[in-house]
C-alpha cells in the first residue's frame, strides 16, 4: 500500500512538473500536456488509479485543492478592473450562465440522447469555465486588458456559482426520485441556495476584515501570515460546504476577493507563494482526475456524445454569448473571442464524477452518460481552446505585440536615444520615468512612454499592461535601480531584469547584495551611468547593425565602439552581464546594438 501511494505521488507530482516544463520549453498549452499525461498514466497504462489509492479521501482532498485555486483567483480580482469592464463581466456571469444551462440541457436531451433529468444536470455542469484552465492560458497569451478581464472574471465567478447550480439540480432530481415529485422542492432548494450563497459570501468578507485587523495591528508574526491566510481559506471552504455542497467555493472566492480589494498590507509574499503553489496543485489535479477515469467511461463515448460535444462548442456557447451581449459595449472581436473560449476544467470533472454516480444510483435512465459527456466536453475544450486562444486573439487583434518588449527606467538624453533606435529596429521599447518633463523629448519623437513610479502597485500594474519582457534600470541612483529590479523580477523573471553597473570601484559591494534585492549588472563592469552620460556628450550614438566580432578598441588602444546587446532573429534579446559565465555569441540573422563614436571622440 505504501509503495502504491509513493508511486502515485511520484507520478502525479513529478509528471505534473515535467509536463509544465515541456509546455514552457515548447510553448504549448500546459493543460493539454497535463491532460495527456493523466490519460497515459491512468486509463492507458494503468500505472496509477487515484480513487483506489486514496479511497473516500479523494473527493474531499480535491475539494480543498480547488478551494485554494479559487482563493488565488479571488486575489487576482481587482474591482477597479471590474469597473473598466463591468458591463461585459455582468453579462457573462448573470445572463450568459442561465442561457448556457438552458441551451446545454436542450442539446444534451435532443442531440446527446440523455433523459431530461441527466440533461439538466449536464447543462448545469458545463456552465462552469474553470479558472484552473483559463488562468494558465491567460498567463501564456498576451491578451489585452479588457478581453482578459472578461475571461478571468467569468471563470472565477462562474466556477462556484456553476458548482452550486449543479448541486441544486442534483438535489431537486434526487428529491423527485425519492418522493415522486419535485415541484414543491424547487422553492425550498432555491431559498437554500440564496441563503447559503449569502452566508458564504459574508463569511469570506468577515474573515478578510479580521485578517486586515490582525495585519494592521501587528498581531501576527511575519512567519504566520501566509499560513493563516491559507488556513482561513480552507476553513471557510470546509465550514460553508457543510451548509450546502459547493457553497465553500463561494466563501473561498469571496475571502480572496475581499483581501485583494481591502488592500491588506503584507500580501506580496503570499501572492508569489500562492502562484507557485497553484501551478503545482493544478498540475497534480489534472493528472489525478484524468488518470482516475475508468475505461468503461471511455467506452460510453459514442456518435451522439460527439454530436453533443460539437453542439456545446459551436452552438450552445456562441449563441449564449451572442444573446447575452446584444446591445452591449463589447466589440464584435471581444464577443467572438468570449463566444469561443470556454475551457472546462477540474470543477466540472469533480462535480460530474460525483453527481452522475448519485443520479445513476437513484435510477435515472442514461445517467451513466453524464460523466463521459462532460469528459468529452472537457477534453475537446482543453485541446481546441488551448491551442486556438493565442492565434484567434491575434487574428482578432486582441493581443499585445508578440515581439518581446524592452523597458528602460530613467529618461535621459542617452536613454531616449537608445529607445528611439530600438523601436526603429522593431524592438518595442518603453521609456519610463516619474517626471513628465523628462519624457517630453521621447514623446515628441514617437517613443512609447509611461509616467509612473514602478515600485508602487499602480506603476507596476501599468507596466504589466504593456508588452514588456526585459527591463533595464538606468537611473543615476544604483540603489533605486536595484529596488526597481527587485520589485519587478517576480513578474518578468530574474534573468530578464538588469541595472547599470554601480561603477567598478563599488561592484564588489554590489555583488554582495542578494540577487533578490537587485538586478543583473548590464553589459560590463564599467557600464555605469557616468560612462554613458560622458560618451553621449562626446558625440557617441547608438546604432543597430550586423554583429562584428572585431575588437571594440583600435590599434591605438582607444575604445571606438561598445556592443550593448544582441537582437536575436527570433525577436529575443541577448544581454551580457559580468555575472554570467559565458558571453552571448552572435548567430546568423542576429543584429547588434552598438554605441559608436561618430567622430574622432574617444572614451
Amino acid at each position: 500500500m505504501e509503495i502504491g501511494i509513493a508511486i502515485a505521488v511520484l507520478c502525479v507530482v513529478l509528471g505534473g512538473v515535467v509536463a509544465q516544463w515541456f509546455a514552457w520549453r515548447l510553448r504549448l498549452p500546459a493543460i493539454v500536456l497535463l491532460f495527456a499525461t493523466g490519460l497515459i498514466l491512468g486509463p492507458g497504462l494503468r500505472i496509477i488509479q487515484p480513487s483506489h489509492v486514496l479511497g473516500p479521501m479523494m473527493q474531499p482532498l480535491v475539494g480543498l485543492c480547488v478551494a485554494i485555486i479559487v482563493f488565488e483567483g479571488g486575489l487576482a480580482l481587482d474591482l477597479r478592473e471590474l469597473r473598466a469592464a463591468g458591463e461585459g463581466v455582468l453579462r457573462l456571469t448573470v445572463i450568459a450562465l442561465p442561457l448556457n444551462w438552458v441551451l446545454g440541457s436542450a442539446a444534451a436531451h435532443w442531440i446527446g440522447g440523455l433523459a431530461i433529468g441527466p440533461s439538466l444536470l449536464f447543462g448545469a455542469i458545463v456552465t462552469v469555465t474553470g479558472p484552473t484552465v483559463v488562468l494558465p492560458l491567460l498567463r501564456h497569451t498576451r491578451l489585452r486588458k479588457r478581453p482578459a478581464a472578461f475571461l478571468r472574471w467569468e471563470a472565477i465567478l462562474n466556477d462556484p456559482v456553476g458548482a452550486i447550480l449543479a448541486t441544486l439540480v442534483l438535489q431537486v432530481l434526487l428529491f423527485r426520485a425519492k418522493s415522486g415529485y419535485g415541484t414543491l422542492a424547487i422553492g425550498a432548494v432555491v431559498a437554500k441556495l440564496v441563503v447559503s450563497v449569502g452566508i458564504s459570501a459574508a463569511v469570506g468578507f468577515a474573515l478578510a476584515l479580521g485578517v486586515r485587523r490582525l495585519f494592521t495591528r501587528d498581531l501576527l508574526p511575519e512567519t504566520l501570515k501566509t499560513p493563516i491566510l491559507l488556513a482561513f481559506a480552507l476553513s471557510a471552504y470546509a465550514v460553508c460546504n457543510c451548509i450546502m455542497e459547493g457553497a465553500g467555493l463561494v466563501a473561498s472566492t469571496a475571502f480572496g476577493l475581499a483581501l485583494a480589494n481591502l488592500h491588506v498590507t503584507g500580501l506580496g509574499e503570499l501572492r508569489r507563494f500562492k502562484e507557485s503553489l497553484v501551478v503545482l496543485i493544478v498540475s497534480c489535479l489534472f493528472i489525478v482526475l484524468t488518470s482516475d477515469l475508468d475505461r468503461a467511461v471511455l467506452a460510453h463515448l459514442s456518435w451522439p456524445i460527439l454530436g453533443l460535444t460539437l453542439a456545446v462548442l459551436f452552438v450552445v456557447r456562441p449563441v449564449a454569448i451572442a444573446l447575452s451581449t446584444l446591445f452591449s459595449g463589447l466589440s464584435w472581436q471581444e464577443r467572438a473571442l468570449s463566444g469561443w473560449i470556454a475551457p472546462r476544467g477540474i470543477v466540472a470533472a469533480a462535480v460530474a464524477g460525483v453527481a452522475g454516480l448519485r443520479l445513476e444510483e437513484a435510477g435515472y435512465p442514461t445517467a451513466q452518460l453524464v460523466m463521459p459527456a462532460v469528459f468529452a466536453v472537457i477534453a475537446a475544450t482543453m485541446v481546441l481552446h488551448g491551442f486556438s486562444l493565442a492565434p484567434l486573439a491575434r487574428r482578432l487583434r486582441l493581443t499585445l505585440s508578440d515581439t518581446p518588449g524592452f523597458a528602460i527606467v530613467g529618461a535621459t538624453p542617452w536613454t531616449t536615444g537608445l529607445s528611439r533606435v530600438l523601436n526603429a529596429a522593431g524592438m518595442p521599447t518603453l521609456l519610463v520615468d516619474t517626471y513628465p518633463g523628462a519624457l517630453s523629448e521621447a514623446r515628441e519623437t514617437g517613443v512609447p512612454v509611461l509616467q509612473g513610479e514602478l515600485i508602487s502597485n499602480h506603476g507596476s500594474e501599468a507596466l504589466m499592461e504593456r508588452p514588456v519582457d526585459y527591463l533595464l534600470a538606468a537611473t543615476p541612483d544604483p540603489m533605486y535601480n536595484g529596488l526597481v529590479c527587485a520589485r519587478l523580477a517576480p513578474e518578468l523573471g530574474r534573468e530578464r531584469v538588469f541595472q547599470l553597473s554601480p561603477g567598478a570601484y563599488r561592484l564588489d559591494l554590489h555583488r554582495g547584495i542578494s540577487r533578490e534585492m537587485r538586478g543583473k549588472v548590464f553589459g560590463r563592469e564599467d557600464f555605469d551611468f557616468d560612462l554613458f552620460e560622458r560618451l553621449w556628450k562626446a558625440g557617441w550614438r547608438f546604432s543597430v547593425e550586423a554583429p562584428d566580432d572585431a575588437p571594440e578598441t583600435g590599434a591605438d588602444g582607444q575604445r571606438h565602439a561598445i556592443r550593448l546587446m544582441l537582437l536575436r532573429a527570433n525577436g529575443a534579446l541577448a544581454i551580457s552581464s559580468p555575472e554570467d559565465t559565458e558571453k552571448p555569441l552572435s548567430r546568423p540573422g542576429d543584429r547588434a546594438v552598438m554605441m559608436r563614436a561618430l567622430d574622432s571622440a574617444v572614451a
